[in-house]
């Protein structure tokens, strides 16, 4: 079943409802989009199958003109030969063919006007249809948004997030385990110069706050 059971259906339709009701607004445009086009296809072979009806109107229309010469000639000649009856007879096929003449021209008239509702058709469909394809490429382009606000957001959370933080912790780790190699490969060594003045710097830091916290409990007893 198509959306649209006529060309003013599609003319009529208001394509923001269509998709709002839609569970899948990017197959409805698909849907909406194609309709049309077979719908303006179709429009079009009928607008073809009017002219071309016109054309062999026209045509029969000139050989009945050629007819209608034709009987009034015959009647000219009979009617010059003194047969009354043949001159009579020839202008009624003459008015046959002049009648007929002017029931292809109504037709040509009423097919006019049906070409006319056509080329109308036509300018509406390529309207609504170029309408439809804007808003099929906007629907496509809010998809590929959503879909790679996903994909960053699928980059920066979960799983994969959670991986990074384990590989950084297992980098701590093994940084870690590296260090303490480190000291443990200078325990036991001989200390350097530098070390040792270092150690005696600190020692008599300690060495004189121990005086004088002695010296402030000796003031305090006195």
């Amino acid at each position: 079943m198509g959306i649209f059971s006529r060309t003013r259906d599609i003319v009529a339709a208001n394509f923001t409802d269509l998709l709002d009701k839609a569970e899948d607004p990017a197959k409805m445009i698909r849907m909406i989009i194609l309709e049309m086009e077979e719908t303006l296809v179709e429009v079009r072979a009928t607008a073809a199958r009017t002219i071309a009806d016109q054309k062999e109107m026209r045509r029969h229309i000139g050989k009945l003109g050629a007819l209608e010469s034709s009987w009034e000639e015959k009647a000219e000649l009979a009617l010059s030969k003194g047969r009354e009856d043949l001159a009579k007879a020839a202008l009624v096929e003459r008015q046959k063919a002049t009648d007929m003449a002017e029931r292809l021209d109504a037709e040509i008239a009423v097919l006019d006007d049906a070409l006319k509702a056509s080329e109308a058709d036509i300018a509406k469909l390529q309207s609504k249809l170029r309408d439809a394809r804007a808003r099929q490429s906007a629907i496509a382009t809010r998809m590929e948004t959503a879909h790679n606000r996903i994909r960053v957001r699928e980059a920066y959370s979960g799983d994969r997030v959670q991986d990074a933080f384990s590989r950084f912790d297992v980098l701590e780790k093994r940084a870690d385990l590296a260090e303490g190699r480190a000291d443990a490969l200078a325990m036991g060594a001989p200390k350097t110069l530098e070390e040792e003045i270092a150690e005696l710097q600190s020692s008599e830091k300690v060495d004189a706050a121990l005086e004088a916290l002695k010296a402030k409990a000796a003031g305090r007893a006195n």
